[in-house]
């Protein structure tokens, strides 16, 4: 004689009840059942029970249970490719730095002293003008330096990836940042630099400086410009960078693939 399969029952605070094959239960379904019933004693059976069976789906759906890690891991690549390009090409058309308060590369803050003295000489034209040149360079340098960051990905690793996708708003940005930021500066450099030649950047600082440094008892100012557009260039990358992240993981429309819909769903 066959014997008869047993059915278990869950049973409520309230004293309704609902037959669920236990073995099919995870140990994360049942520690949600539980914190769902102990949380809302009140309510009433049927209600309480569409919500665990949400919550059980949720849970299911968002676990991340059936990503592989080459999964994450490519996953995690394509979101900062899709970033990077996005970023970049906001950066590198006209204005993409010079008119974006974000990013835009102001008179350098060392020598902010020598844009006070320029511009009560009356040589404000010539300051604005230095400004717009140097975030010009900045833009310049952004349609070349776009390869160059993506391949700082190359080198991420399973647990890399795995930190990054439970990190939140803006993880895969720092981790390339803390990473990268020494070899990006050193490969980035002499991009700018050849930048800053194409636009004449020191035409319109050379002016300025020269008349500064002529006032009788000032500390002469020479800042370093390669370096300082170099760092601002960079910065500026890297916050345009961290709002393309921050869109995939929180804006479906920007989930353009169906692995970046897997991972970041």
């Amino acid at each position: 004689m066959q014997k008869k399969k047993k059915t278990r029952y869950l049973k409520l605070d309230n004293g309704s009840v609902f037959a669920k094959p236990l073995k099919i239960m995870t140990m994360k379904k049942i520690l949600i059942v539980a914190l769902m019933i102990a949380s809302a004693p009140m309510l009433q059976a049927q209600k309480l029970l569409q919500q665990v069976q949400q919550q059980i789906n949720n849970a299911t759906n968002s676990s991340g249970a059936s990503l592989s890690n080459d999964e994450v891991i490519r996953g995690l690549k394509e979101a900062l490719n899709v970033g990077t390009n996005n970023a970049s090409g906001a950066a590198s058309k006209i204005d993409g730095f010079n008119k974006n308060p974000l990013i835009k590369i102001p008179f350098p803050q060392e020598a902010k002293i020598v844009e006070t003295k320029a511009r009560q000489f009356g040589m404000g034209s010539q300051v604005d003008n230095f400004v717009k040149t140097m975030n010009r360079a900045a833009e310049e340098a952004s349609k070349e330096a776009a390869p160059v960051f993506i391949g700082a990905v190359k080198g991420m690793t399973i647990n890399d990836g795995l930190s990054i996708l439970r990190g939140g708003d803006g993880a895969a940005t720092n981790y390339l940042k803390t990473k990268t930021t020494l070899e990006l500066t050193t490969k980035f450099s002499p991009i700018v630099k050849r930048a800053i030649n194409k636009v004449q950047l020191t035409k319109f600082w050379n002016p300025i400086i020269s008349r500064y440094n002529r006032i009788p008892g000032v500390r002469r100012q020479n800042p370093d410009l390669d370096k300082y557009v170099t760092e601002k260039a960079l910065d500026g990358l890297f916050r345009l960078l961290a709002g393309e992240e921050n869109k995939i993981r929180k804006d479906p429309a920007s989930r353009v693939s169906d692995l970046l819909r897997k991972v970041f769903g």
